[in-house]
């Protein structure tokens, strides 16, 4: 098996289709048919079979994938190997990170490193915290810099390295002057009011979705509560939930450095929550373990975790 073998493939597989894997591969589409019957023909077996949904794995294909996918890995490996031999003269870096974080640590972090290594690319997949640990998990990226829970010695540590960098709490939004606000006490120099977040028990909520991140510890900050929340809607997205919120359509909890990123031209009212909820998420750097780090992956986690570091 050579490596353009393996990588027609397992282009192919996760296409599942061969015009569209011809095209990312750049070969004409019967070219590349030649080239995988010739495959299957060395192998003597099967590797794809035709349906409805597109070009499927037979379970001799699925067998051929997961070496490929390895093998290909560790191809990958290699070349960042190399780019340290060369005193990082070439290379790449993939970094996982969230579209809400990638808007609040690339401009920052990003100059300061190209400034430093002008010869290493640098590929950024941006996808949702659930997401990038999947991703990391088969080892799609590098590192990632995420949001985990507020308890990072959670069960997903299993595969992978959690280096915390600072708590981000959230808070509760509100309309302007809900009647929620004559039971919150003001907090001398933090800025905004606390209030019991078990006097929002009855109160509509506006709610990320499920597979977000945000969610599954916005849920668990509202069980510690003992609340059963009354959801009007769902979105992905914390301005939607934000300026709903400060429509009056419900409340809902949102991330306090997000406020700094999007402040908007909606004004509603904010609320810190008891610390005894947790009600919290933790920014963070997550590294699948046992994986490769190159120099160039160290060096932009350690420019992150310098600036955005903390010793709470």
């Amino acid at each position: 098996m050579t490596e353009r073998e393996l990588l027609y493939v397992k282009t192919i597989a996760d296409e599942k289709s061969l015009s569209r894997a011809a095209q990312k591969l750049f070969l004409t589409q019967p070219s590349l048919s030649v080239c995988i019957q010739k495959i299957e023909s060395k192998l003597g077996i099967q590797l794809f079979k035709r349906t409805n949904s597109g070009l499927l794995l037979t379970f001799a294909g699925e067998r051929y994938y997961q070496i490929a996918s390895d093998i290909l890995k560790m191809y990958n490996d290699f070349e960042i190997e190399v780019s340290d031999i060369n005193n990082l003269k070439k290379g790449r870096v993939t970094i996982g990170i969230t579209v809400y974080l990638a808007t609040y640590i690339l401009p920052i972090i990003l100059p300061l490193f190209k400034k430093q290594c002008p010869n290493i690319d640098v590929l950024i997949i941006e996808k949702n915290s659930t997401e990038l640990d999947k991703a990391l998990t088969a080892g799609e990226i590098d590192f990632a810099i995420m949001h985990t829970f507020p308890y990072h010695e959670h069960a997903e540590n299993l595969t992978k390295h959690i280096y915390p960098l600072s708590k981000d709490p959230l808070v509760l939004v509100t309309r302007k002057d809900h009647p929620l606000r004559r039971h919150a006490v003001n907090t001398d120099g933090k800025g905004y009011p606390q209030i019991d977040l078990q006097l929002c028990a009855n109160e509509p909520f506006i709610m990320l979705n499920r597979e977000q991140k945000i969610r599954q510890i916005t849920d668990l900050i509202l069980n510690k509560a003992n609340i059963n929340p009354m959801i009007v809607l769902s979105t992905k997205s914390f301005e939607t939930a934000r300026r709903l919120a400060c429509e009056g359509i419900g409340i809902t909890l949102i991330p306090l450095q997000y406020l700094d990123i999007f402040p908007g031209i909606y004004h509603p009212d904010y609320y810190y929550i008891d610390g005894k909820y947790a009600p919290y998420w933790i920014m963070c750097v997550a590294v699948k373990k046992n994986a490769y780090i190159s120099k160039a992956a160290q060096l932009f986690i350690d420019m992150v975790t310098e600036r955005y570091g903390s010793t709470d």
